[in-house]
This record gives C-alpha cells, structure tokens and sequence, in this order.
C-alpha cells in the first residue's frame, strides 16, 4: 500500500475529526498538529509492521455559508 487518504472535517462542537477512506480509522483532536499526531499513531496501530502506507494524505474539508 502506497498511501492512504483520511477525509479531515471541523467537528461542530470545536476541534478536528478524521476519517480514513477505505479504511475502519477514526480520529479526533482539538488541533490541527495534534491531529497529524493521532493519524499517523492510528495508522501505526492499524496496520500489522511493514504493511501500513509509506504516505498520509489529509484532504480538509471546510464549509463556508455566504448570506445571500
């Protein structure tokens, strides 16, 4: 496996929520460097050694509401 994308998303009640594309892996964090920790640690502990992806990817996720 060469990568591995998790979809990142403001939680509403304030911090940081990722979810892993394809995979059963879920992760939150108030900041968004405290979050890359937690990825990457959830994707250690996910994959048996020598398994997991050589790289993350995060695609952030932001919406914005214009008034009209």
């Amino acid at each position: 496996m060469n990568e591995i994308i998790f979809q990142v998303d403001e939680a509403p009640e304030g911090g940081y929520s990722a979810r892993a594309l394809g995979h059963a892996i879920f992760t939150e964090a108030e900041t968004l460097e405290e979050l890359r920790t937690m990825v990457r640690d959830a994707v250690r502990c996910h994959f048996d050694e020598g398994q997991g992806p050589k790289v993350i990817r995060l695609h952030y996720v932001r919406d914005e509401v214009l008034a009209a």
